[in-house]
């Protein structure tokens, strides 16, 4: 009897050690969560900074684009220069970014190199694998077509 109840106390640990883990990424005002969650939709992964124009050029399209794929797509901004805090509200604000923005930086998420160059943007599959790297300013239009060419 006591074999099996230290059994079911071990699959009582088993069970509850995942839900009580850290969680892969923080967005800023928003919930955090784990890399599980954004699977089942395409992710489109922004880096911009407030001394790239193009960067802020794209923020429009960014939100464009996210606001009518939303159903099948999640986008997330990250500020290259690590911002947190009012500093990086202070942007967000100032620069009209209406997306949501992460916190994590997405390189020691998905195992990527940062970007060598700014806008740049990542685009993953719905189960998780990186499928593209786009280096400049992209437009609602660009974005839909980099997701339409591996479907």
């Amino acid at each position: 009897m006591l074999k099996l109840k230290k059994y079911f106390l071990f699959l009582f640990l088993v069970a509850i050690f995942p839900s009580c883990s850290e969680p892969d990424y923080e967005l800023f005002n928003g919930p955090s969560g784990y890399l599980e969650d954004l699977k089942g939709k395409w992710l489109v992964v922004n880096y911009w900074a407030d001394w790239c124009p193009p960067c802020i050029k794209e923020m429009p399209e960014l939100e464009e684009f996210l606001n009518e794929n939303e159903e099948k797509v999640n986008v997330l901004a990250y500020n290259f220069d690590d911002l947190e805090g009012e500093d990086l509200q202070e942007q967000i604000i100032r620069f009209k970014v209406n997306i949501p923005s992460i916190l994590t930086d997405p390189s020691d998420l998905f195992g990527w190199e940062r970007p060598p160059s700014l806008p740049a943007t990542y685009i993953v599959d719905p189960s998780g694998v990186t499928k593209e790297v786009l280096i400049g300013a992209q437009t609602r239009l660009s974005l839909e077509e980099a997701i339409a060419k591996y479907k």
